[in-house]
């Protein structure tokens, strides 16, 4: 049956649209099946986000272990088009790969969508989206830990009293998982008031966002702090800070981190002032491992967790962070994630 999806697929293939290829790598030693033949083992990546720096370095990552792994990749981008994501992973099962990685989406559209793969022999994780599906490990940033640091940094710089505007898109599921966590905060200090929310996801995002802002400013003059647990969400929001002359009046709370991140946070004056993050390309890299670790037969288990790291505007100025790389030096812990490593598990090389 697999070699018979695997013709069927290459048939298929000068047919269906389906993003880029990635040659497998040179041949790796004392692999267990099936990467003990390299080029052999194809794997799609199906997006549902692509815009903006984490996106971009989550699909480095990806790309990178799957290059240490010797296997084809091949990549499908819907640019936030659900129903085109469920369509992209049909097209992957009609193509005859051997694995999945689901990245971002709706529940509603990936679930059924994810069980057909699943009925097709094929192995399945997903990134940041609930599929509902015991089968298929759910790769996480540890959301929850992801607001609870920008948060426990936002209570040490304002105290536990403060007027909150807040950022939001509900149906995502790392942001309704940070929501959770900005929703426990607020029981637990009374003392912050939230005046505002809001948020979209139409791009480009911080744009989309920042004309949000501006509205939200300028109707509630008295917010102290913005909590954006978005890194395009905190972008939007500092536009219209610093378009309103607010720099030194609003602090922005965040998650994620990118190069242009670091740049904004260390900007003088900026209001952006902390940002809870893992690395994006290591996210991308255990995605691809804890797939591998499927079809080696293997259990990565049911959730995949990445931990955290708080990154603060002081951290960035005082060890003169400018960049990924840079941080990835000073930071060791974020550099690499010792999570889904077994020991046959080949890693991308390090600078």
């Amino acid at each position: 049956m697999k070699t018979t999806r695997r013709h069927l697929g290459r048939l298929a293939a000068g047919l269906l649209a389906a993003g880029m290829v990635w040659p497998a790598a040179a041949g790796a030693q004392e692999m267990p099946a099936p990467f003990d033949n390299p080029g052999e083992v194809e794997i799609a990546l199906v997006r549902y986000l692509s815009t903006g720096d984490f996106f971009q370095a989550y699909l480095s990552g990806v790309e990178a272990q799957a290059k240490a792994l010797g296997v084809n990749l091949r990549v499908f981008d819907s640019r936030q088009d659900a129903a085109l994501q469920a369509d992209m992973v049909d097209q992957a099962i009609a193509l005859g790969v051997d694995g999945i990685v689901i990245q971002h989406g709706l529940t509603e559209s990936m679930k059924e969508a994810a069980q057909r793969a699943v009925d097709a022999g094929i192995k399945v994780v997903a990134f940041d989206v609930n599929v509902e599906n015991e089968a298929i490990p759910q790769i996480e940033q540890s959301d929850r830990d992801l607001a609870r640091l920008a948060l426990e940094q936002a209570i040490k710089d304002n105290g536990e009293a403060w007027t909150a505007a807040y950022v939001y898109v509900p149906g995502i599921a790392p942001l309704d998982r940070r929501n959770e966590t900005w929703v426990e905060f607020k029981e637990r200090y009374p003392g912050i008031e939230e005046v505002a929310q809001f948020g979209t996801l139409d791009n480009p995002i911080a744009n989309s966002v920042a004309n949000q802002a501006r509205s939200v400013l300028s109707a509630n003059p008295g917010i102290e702090v913005v909590f954006a647990p978005y890194d395009e969400f905190a972008k939007g929001v500092k536009i219209a800070v610093d378009e309103a002359g607010l720099s030194s009046d609003v602090k922005i709370y965040s998650a994620d981190i990118s190069t242009a991140d670091i740049a904004a946070m260390r900007e003088p004056g900026s209001a952006w002032v902390a940002t809870a993050a893992t690395n994006p390309a290591v996210v991308g890299e255990v995605s691809v491992r804890a797939l591998a670790m499927l079809l080696a037969g293997e259990d990565p288990g049911r959730n995949v967790i990445v931990p955290p790291t708080l990154i603060t505007q002081d951290m960035l100025n005082e060890q003169d962070i400018s960049n990924m790389e840079e941080l990835s030096q000073k930071l060791p812990q974020f550099a690499h994630a010792d999570v889904a490593v077994p020991d046959w598990m080949p890693l991308p090389p390090r600078d």
